[in-house]
């Protein structure tokens, strides 16, 4: 495509030395803080519901209130930062997110919890969008593709340190530190961004009566993407539409939306999400492709712990430790990209090489077995980081890199908005995937097993045997005999589902590539990566 340019700004002063490194250690750790809280949950949903004496079918609400709140937040997060200013919006939703971060910890009941959660969702739906603005904000236009390396860097290690810091401190401490770990980094945050960050002269004197608020709009957001949310998060464990809930929430969904879309485009001049930017191309197809980037990231985050733990027998803080290899690979990855895209090297490549890289290791490790060692998901794990480090960076700029400046702010949180949901889709589709196989593969496996099988024997008689030689008299035995046969099939159906789901997530890459080449190629140069980053806020 042909290379658009524009006419360079006004001289703008950019933070130096330690400010701009304070300035962007602040940015960084507000947005992974965000997204390690959105796993970090996953693997001690067993110890909290043991210690609160809840149902792990009703804990599952600690991951649901906070993503219910976060996904609602993000697309409105341009709009409330013109409001309050983004620099009070910044703060604020920092001190949010850490007291409910204490309240988390200190909950003694299910459901002070889930109100604490939802209360950090809100708290941490800001801090992508924000931190964005302000990261670009720290460097001038030469080193915007550095800023977007460091950016991307801390929307993939969050993720990734999530279950690896929450196994640790399962293995090692109470549940709860999982929230109040949070604390301190929080306040440290808050003292270095009232400190360091400065204001635009925009957000001097705000005059919030001249900024019309889309009450109707933002009623319909949340209650359309909230339901959307809702229904992915508890579809499987509610059975679906066998579910009251789930079926009026779900007509509640397809209402709202459209309807979110109409008075966004058609019955408001003052919407709270500006829906016209996905008249771009760009914007529309990188928001597509960062569905299943969602999918994707979300999905593995979801999987390799439990395949880890539940098939090869890895405990939590052991699942952990193998991510470090990848993400030690991973973060001079990021450097790397920066560096070519500043070099004006084509984003489409360069996400086409994430895109392989990830398929590849989707591929991968549904070949692995009960077998499978560390460095075999050590090898699919670094895989996993070069594609996710080539992927996130260039396909982010590229999605907003065509905008009118006034729609940056609005193309951010579309884009932080989608990946969010991308992720939803991808537990909700995961979740309901693997139980249907197991159903599959347990039947496949069970209709093998014939009265009179020679081998089917010899097992039964091994299993046995070795009951008899531990102490348990014969009887007994060949009940517990049975009972092992039973638990082996159900470990074994349980493999092949994890196996035919990663298989799963390397089609949806693959079906979804040709998209690549609908992303019309923008040279970042200097005046148009100031636009974006000024409009960034």
């Amino acid at each position: 495509m042909a290379t658009q340019t524009l006419t360079a700004p006004a001289q703008t002063d950019y933070p130096t030395g330690l400010k701009r490194w304070i300035i962007v250690l602040t940015a960084i750790s507000a947005a992974i803080i965000e997204l390690i809280d959105i796993s970090i949950v996953n693997v001690g949903l067993t110890d909290i519901a043991g210690n609160l004496g809840v149902t792990i079918e009703d804990v599952a609400w600690v991951v649901t209130a906070y993503a219910i709140a976060n996904v609602i937040v993000i697309p409105m997060t341009g709009f409330l930062q013109r409001y309050f200013g983004r620099k009070n919006y910044f703060i604020t939703s920092i001190i949010i997110f850490t007291v409910a971060s204490y309240g988390c910890g200190f909950a003694d009941n299910l459901w002070t919890l889930v109100a604490f959660r939802f209360l950090q969702g809100i708290g941490g739906g800001a801090l992508l969008s924000t931190s964005q603005g302000i990261l670009f904000d720290a460097f001038p236009p030469a080193n915007k593709a550095l800023a977007s390396a460091l950016f991307g860097m801390g929307i993939v290690l969050g993720p990734t340190l999530g279950p690896t810091l929450g196994g640790y401190i399962i293995d090692n401490y109470h549940w709860s530190w999982m929230f109040y770990i949070n604390v301190p980094i929080g306040i440290l945050a808050v003292f270095l961004s009232y400190t360091y960050l400065d204001k635009k002269p925009e957000e001097e004197n705000i005059n919030r009566s001249t900024i019309k608020i889309d009450y109707f709009g933002i009623l319909l957001l949340a209650v359309g993407i909230g339901s959307l949310q809702y229904v992915l998060e508890r579809g499987e464990a509610d059975d679906w539409f066998d579910s009251s809930s789930i079926l009026w929430l779900s007509v509640a969904t397809v209402i709202s939306i459209p309807l979110f879309v109409w008075w966004e485009l058609r019955g408001t001049k003052d919407p709270v999400v500006d829906l016209r930017a996905l008249k771009n191309r760009n914007l529309a197809v990188g928001s597509l492709l960062m569905i299943i980037i969602g999918y994707g990231l979300f999905t593995s985050v979801l999987l390799y712990p439990l395949f880890a733990q539940r098939i090869v027998g890895l405990t939590a803080t052991q699942t952990g430790q193998l991510l470090i290899p990848g993400g030690l690979v991973t973060l001079p990855m990021f450097a790397l990209v920066g560096r070519l895209l500043s070099k004006n090297v084509s984003p489409t490549l360069l996400v086409g090489i994430g895109y392989v890289a990830f398929s590849s290791f989707c591929f991968i490790l549904s070949t692995y077995n009960m077998d499978a060692s560390n460095g075999d998901f050590i090898v699919g794990l670094i895989i996993r980081g070069i594609g996710l480090a080539f992927v996130n960076v260039p396909l982010i700029n590229q999605s907003v890199a065509t905008l009118e400046p006034r729609q940056l702010p609005t193309g951010i949180a579309i884009v932080n908005m989608t990946r969010q949901i991308g992720g939803a889709f991808g537990v909700a589709i995961t979740n309901t995937y693997v139980t249907q196989r197991v159903a599959v593969h347990r039947g496949d496996l069970v209709s093998n097993l014939q009265p009179g099988d020679i081998l089917t024997t010899e097992r039964l008689n091994a299993l046995t045997q070795g009951l008899m030689a531990r102490g348990i008299n014969a009887f007994d035995a060949v009940t517990g005999a049975y009972k092992n046969l039973d638990l082996i099939i159900s470990r074994q159906a349980l493999m092949l589902s994890y196996l035919d789901t990663f298989k799963l997530a390397g089609l949806f890459f693959v079906v979804s590539f040709p998209l690549l080449f609908l992303l019309q190629n923008r040279k970042m140069d200097a005046a148009r990566a100031k636009a974006v980053a000024d409009a960034a806020h």
